[in-house]
């Protein structure tokens, strides 16, 4: 019920970092990963808006205070932590490890020319 909140605190740093970078990240000399952080920062606000929707559904998230179903039972904080914790951080991890592999293997793989 609170797995998205641990990509959302990475889109935003993501998002505070590109903003205060914008010179190295429009840099086409850049480093791979410094150069595609736009394309990280989309996946991670897009996964992050699709969890939302998705706990929406579920009845996870309602529209009322304290918003997350766990907070209105005793020891609910403890259910959010640990599902942070097992898989929101494991859900961040893979995806960035997924985005970095991708520019690498962007950045590697010669541009093709259109008239193929």
């Amino acid at each position: 019920m609170s797995c998205f909140i641990v990509p959302l605190v990475q889109a935003i740093a993501t998002s505070a970092w590109r903003r205060s970078h914008k010179e190295a990240v429009a840099d086409p000399g850049a480093p791979a990963l410094k150069k595609h952080v736009p394309a990280l920062e989309k996946m991670l606000w897009g996964g992050t808006l699709m969890l939302v929707v998705d706990h929406i559904i579920n009845g996870e998230l309602t529209w009322m205070f304290p918003f997350f179903t766990a907070l209105g039972q005793t020891g609910g904080w403890k259910v959010m932590l640990n599902e942070m914790l097992t898989v929101g951080v494991p859900m961040s991890v893979v995806l960035t490890l997924v985005w970095a592999v991708w520019a690498l293997v962007k950045e590697r793989r010669p541009a093709r020319a259109l008239s193929e």
